[in-house]
C-alpha cells in the first residue's frame, strides 16, 4: 500500500486527482471481492453437480461470463447452476460494461485530461513582460480587440477563468492567462503594475469588482471599463477606473451621423487639428450627375473628395467618377473649407419631396441613444419596438409592434421615411430586417448595426447602405487611448490613420510615390517636422524626413502601407508608447 500511495503521488500530483483515483480503486476493490465470491460459489455448485475444477478455472469462468465472452467450454447442467450463471452474467453487464467505464472516465481519465489541459495554459506572465494590455472578459468584442491590438504591434493578454475556453482562444493565436478576475494576486501574476493598460469589458458589476481587485495591487495603471447603465459610470470611477465609456450609446450616436434628411447635413466625422474629415449625401447637394473634375471642389474650395460610399462599398474616386444621387461623399479639408461647402452646396428639397420621420427599429440602448441624438438635431423620429419604451424616450414617438409587420411599419411612416436605422442586438434579426425593409422601400437609406465584424459584408449584401460594428468601435476607441490619434474608424474596415513617411518616400511627391496605386490609401494631410499641418497637400510637394502622413483607407490598405513604406513601424511605435497615457483624446469624434 505504501508503494501504491507513492506511485499515485508521483503520477497524480494534484490532490483532487489522487482523491478521484482513490474512489476508483475502492470500486475496483469491491469488484474484485464480487469476482472472488462468484469464483468460490462456482466450486460449490460444481461439486453439487459432481464435478471438480481448479481455483484458476473458477476465476476463468467467472471473468468470461461477467465479460459476456462466454466461450461455452465450461457450463452448468443443473437448474441451480444455470440460475447462478444468469446472476453472474447480469452482474457482469452492469459492473463491467456500464459502471466500470463510467467510473474510469469520471474519476481517472477526465481528471487526468483536465490536468493536462491546465499544464498547456499559462497561469502567470513571465518576468520581464511590460507595456502589455490586460483584457478582462471573454466575448467576440474582446477577441476582436486582442486581434486588432496584435495587428497594431501591441502585446495583449486575455484573462479567462475557463481552461477549455482558454485553449480555444489559444488555438486562435491569442495570448491567454487562466485565473479569477476577483483575485488581486491574479493581477500580480499578470504583472498589471507593468501593464500599459487594463481593459474590463464585462458586466458593470464584474467590471467594478475587477477595478477594486486591480487597485489592491496596481494603483497607477490606467484602466478602461465599459458601462451599460448611466448610474454605473460614477460607481466605476469610484472603484478606480481611469476611463468609463458607454460604447452602445456611442454606437447609437455614430449611426445617426449618416442619416440623410431633406436638407444639407455635413457630418464632421473627426478632426486632427485643422484637418476635418466630413461626409454628406450627394442627394442633399447640387452635385448629382457631375463628375469629380466638373465639380472642381478642390479648385473652388480646397476640399478633396477622398472617397465615395456606393451602396455600402467604399470607392476611391477618380476625376471622371460621376457623383450619383445615392452616393455619400467623404471629404477632407479645413473647418473653414467644410463650412464654405455647407453654405455653397445646400439644396432644399421641394415641398412635395419633404421626407417623413426617420425610423429607428429597436428600442434598446443603441436605439434609444440614436433616437435621442436625432431628436436633439431637430429631426422627426419614430422608434419601433415590441415593448413600450416611451418612458425612456421623452418627446419621441414610439410605435409599439413587430418591426417585421408591414402594418406596424406603415403606421410608423416607412413610406416617406428618408432613413431607417436598425439597432437590435441580434445580427440575424438585423439581416432579416434589412432585407425586409429593402424590399418594402428600394430607395430608402438603411443604416444597420452589427455586433460581429464578420457580419458586416452580410448586412451590406442584404441591402444596408452603411454598417457599423460595436466590436470595431470598442477596438478603435482603445487604440486611440493607447496612442491618441493613431487611428480613427470612419466605417467598417475604413480608417484614418497616422504613419511616418519613411525613407522610401523621402524626396518623392504624391504624384511619383505611388501610394494610392500600391496601397489604395489616400493622403489627406501631412504634418511636417516643424509641426505645420498641410491639409490636402500640394501633389508636387516632396516628402521630407520627419513628415507624418494622415491617410484614409481600409484595413488591407493600411497593412499594405506599413509593409511597403513604413517597415520600421514597430520600433517607432515602441518609442512613442514609452510615455504615460493622458486624457482627453487628441482626436475628437463629432457627435
Amino acid at each position: 500500500m505504501k508503494i501504491i500511495s507513492s506511485l499515485l503521488a508521483m503520477i497524480l500530483p494534484e490532490r483532487g486527482m489522487r482523491r478521484n483515483a482513490g474512489y476508483f480503486l475502492r470500486f475496483m476493490l469491491a469488484l474484485a471481492v464480487v469476482v472472488a465470491i462468484f469464483s468460490v460459489l462456482f466450486h460449490f455448485i460444481m461439486e453439487y453437480e459432481g464435478r471438480d475444477y481448479s481455483w484458476v478455472t473458477g476465476l476463468y469462468w467467472t471473468l468470461t461470463v461477467m465479460s459476456t465472452l462466454g466461450f461455452g467450454d465450461i457450463t452448468f447442467r443443473s437448474d441451480l447452476g444455470m440460475l447462478f450463471s444468469i446472476v453472474v452474467l447480469l452482474t457482469g453487464i452492469v459492473s463491467l460494461l456500464i459502471v466500470l467505464p463510467t467510473t474510469f472516465l469520471q474519476f481517472v481519465y477526465n481528471p487526468w485530461l483536465e490536468s493536462q489541459k491546465k499544464k498547456e495554459v499559462q497561469h502567470s506572465l513571465p518576468s520581464g513582460v511590460k507595456n502589455h494590455i490586460v483584457i478582462v472578459g471573454v466575448s467576440p468584442i474582446t477577441r476582436n480587440l486582442a486581434q486588432l491590438l496584435t495587428r497594431y504591434g501591441y502585446y495583449s493578454v486575455l484573462l479567462c477563468s475557463n481552461t477549455q475556453q482558454a485553449l480555444e482562444l489559444m488555438d486562435q493565436g491569442l495570448h491567454v492567462i487562466v485565473g479569477d478576475y476577483d483575485d488581486s494576486d491574479m493581477y500580480r501574476r499578470l504583472r498589471a503594475d507593468e501593464a500599459r493598460m487594463v481593459v474590463a469589458l464585462d458586466t458593470d458589476v464584474r467590471n467594478t469588482n475587477v477595478a477594486f481587485s486591480l487597485r489592491e495591487f496596481a494603483g497607477d495603471v490606467p484602466m478602461v471599463a465599459r458601462a451599460e447603465r448611466d448610474e454605473s459610470i460614477e460607481i466605476l470611477k469610484l472603484a478606480g477606473c481611469t476611463w468609463v465609456f458607454q460604447f452602445r450609446k456611442a454606437l447609437g450616436h455614430s449611426l445617426t451621423r449618416r442619416v440623410v434628411t431633406g436638407r444639407l447635413s455635413v457630418s464632421q466625422l473627426v478632426t486632427f487639428g485643422p484637418l476635418v474629415i466630413a461626409e454628406t449625401a450627394v442627394k442633399q447637394t447640387a452635385l448629382g450627375g457631375l463628375t469629380i473634375k466638373e465639380c472642381d471642389l478642390r479648385g473652388r474650395m480646397g476640399i478633396n473628395v477622398v472617397g465615395l460610399w456606393d451602396h455600402g462599398e467604399f470607392r476611391h474616386p477618380t476625376p471622371d467618377t460621376v457623383l450619383e444621387e445615392h452616393m455619400v461623399m467623404v471629404m477632407a479639408g479645413t473647418r473653414e473649407q467644410i463650412e464654405l461647402f455647407s453654405m455653397a452646396m445646400a439644396r432644399e428639397l421641394p415641398a412635395d419631396e419633404q421626407p417623413g420621420p426617420v425610423l429607428v427599429l429597436g428600442g434598446g440602448r443603441v436605439g434609444t441613444a440614436a433616437a435621442l441624438a436625432l431628436k436633439d438635431r431637430g429631426l422627426d423620429v419614430v422608434v419601433v419596438d415590441k415593448t413600450n419604451v416611451a418612458p425612456y424616450l421623452p418627446g419621441v414617438r414610439v410605435q409599439v409592434g413587430d418591426a417585421a409587420d408591414p402594418f406596424t411599419l406603415e403606421k410608423a411612416g416607412i413610406k416617406t421615411a428618408p432613413s431607417i436605422i436598425i439597432t437590435t442586438h441580434d445580427d440575424d434579426i438585423n439581416t432579416y430586417l434589412t432585407i425586409y425593409c429593402r424590399r418594402l422601400r428600394p430607395d430608402v437609406q438603411i443604416i444597420s448595426r452589427t455586433n460581429l465584424d464578420r457580419n458586416v459584408r452580410v448586412l451590406q449584401a442584404a441591402g444596408a447602405n452603411l454598417v457599423l460594428s460595436l466590436a470595431s468601435l470598442v477596438s478603435t476607441r482603445i487604440i486611440n487611448l493607447l496612442n491618441p490619434g493613431r487611428v480613427f474608424m470612419i466605417n467598417e474596415g475604413l480608417n484614418i490613420f497616422r504613419a511616418s513617411a519613411g525613407a522610401e518616400l523621402e524626396g518623392k511627391t504624391l504624384v511619383t510615390c505611388g501610394i494610392r496605386r500600391n496601397t489604395r490609401c489616400n493622403v489627406v494631410a501631412v504634418k511636417t517636422a516643424e509641426g505645420e499641418m498641410l491639409v490636402n497637400p500640394d501633389p508636387v510637394r516632396e516628402f521630407r524626413e520627419g513628415d507624418e502622413l494622415f491617410l484614409i483607407g481600409d484595413s488591407e490598405a493600411e497593412v499594405a502601407y506599413y509593409e511597403r513604406y513604413w517597415p520600421d513601424r514597430g520600433q517607432e511605435l515602441a518609442e512613442e508608447e514609452s510615455g504615460p497615457l493622458t486624457a482627453p483624446f487628441a482626436v475628437r469624434e463629432k457627435q
